[in-house]
């Protein structure tokens, strides 16, 4: 790429946001220009607004520590600075909605973390490996939107990374039951130890409205482009529990799986092997080069040795086995914050780049 285009981020301050800068560090295709955040950040540079907030491993690059933080909700001014933006705002779904919408608007794509839109009919909501081809809805969205660049595009939750990728890769096998169970960790809450101590050797059953994501949204993924929106498939059908674990990184999903058509174990590890998309094709610059990884030993994949599998942007897969019940049960591991939110959401805007989405302004 000749030059690198303009990326905003919206919703910068939050841990998701500081993933994204992190990620985007000597990006080959992108430069972080503008930082967005809540009018209490605005006016400050990036390092003062984040201050001792800052959650990644590496430190805070230096490219950003001096950006003068933007009000996310000054639309015109920020979107008047970029190319594109990705979005990780912390608002009401409602107001998620209006801001992202605002911002297309104005001719600015916006690649989005959040949920706000996933089941907006013309908004594509994409794993690049999986369901590019649904890029196609955009230009419906854009009719609606009334806009000739700009437009909105979703990934998908983070808790389901970790089993939908292996639907794609049985999809000849006709998968029509799975059951889940994932376990999930707590900086999927935007949280560390340091501001959750109680979840220190605790577990707790529930989080909120993951469940009903878990069951539905991969059905999404697995669709087609019906003219003006995304028809959900409508098998398998998933059932799903989502439980909070103490894992500062990593959701591992235990899940069972019942086939129309059945295949041998050899067959299923094959595909998952063999399993590619576009990023892969396209040699995107965040593409794991093996998507989907089987482990043979009894103990894997573990979140300590394995979450970072190809980045963090791979899925590990292990212990596939034939079940008493259904036909088959296996355990799936990926990185919830880079492969389940801000690298799922890059991955993402390379893709809608290298298909001419994206365009330098």
């Amino acid at each position: 790429m000749e030059q690198k285009l303009r990326v905003g981020i919206l919703g910068a301050t939050g841990m998701v946001g500081q993933r994204f800068i992190s990620l985007l560090e000597n990006h080959p295709w992108f430069e972080v220009v503008t930082l967005a955040a809540s009018p209490r950040s605005a006016g400050k540079t990036y390092e003062e607004a984040v201050g001792g907030r800052w959650k990644m491993d590496t430190p805070m690059p230096e490219a950003v520590k001096n950006i003068i933080v933007h009000n996310v909700n000054e639309v015109e001014a920020v979107a008047a600075t970029v190319d594109f933006v990705f979005s990780a705002v912390d608002m009401t779904k409602d107001e998620i909605k209006a801001i992202e919408e605002a911002y297309a608007k104005t001719e600015t794509p916006v690649v989005s973390n959040n949920s706000a839109h996933r089941w907006t009919p013309d908004v594509p909501m994409v794993v690049p490996e999986i369901n590019v081809q649904h890029f196609d809805v955009i230009e419906a969205q854009k009719k609606r939107l009334g806009t000739t660049r700009g437009f909105i595009a979703v990934k998908p939750n983070c808790s389901i990374q970790s089993y939908a990728p292996c639907l794609a890769a049985w999809k000849e096998f006709e998968p029509v039951e799975v059951i889940a169970t994932t376990y999930q960790a707590i900086s999927g809450a935007g949280k560390t130890f340091k501001d959750w101590p109680e979840m220190e050797g605790n577990i707790i059953p529930y989080i909120g409205g993951e469940e009903e994501k878990s069951e539905m949204e991969p059905l999404r993924v697995l669709g087609t482009v019906e003219g003006d929106h995304i028809e959900k498939a409508a098998l398998p059908k998933i059932s799903c529990q989502c439980i909070r674990v103490p894992v500062l990184n990593g959701h591992t999903a235990a899940v069972f799986i019942r086939f129309n058509k059945k295949p041998t174990k050899e067959q299923l590890i094959d595909k998952l092997l063999a399993f590619k998309g576009f990023p892969q094709e396209a040699e995107l610059p965040s593409a794991p080069k093996q998507f989907i990884q089987y482990m043979e030993e009894d103990n894997r994949p573990q979140v300590q040795l394995d979450v970072d599998y190809e980045r963090g942007m791979g899925v590990s897969i292990g212990r596939l086995r034939e079940d008493t019940i259904y036909d088959y049960k296996f355990v799936g591991l990926s990185h919830n914050t880079v492969r389940g939110a801000a690298g799922g959401a890059v991955l993402c805007a390379e893709a809608l780049t290298a298909k001419k989405f994206i365009q330098p302004k």
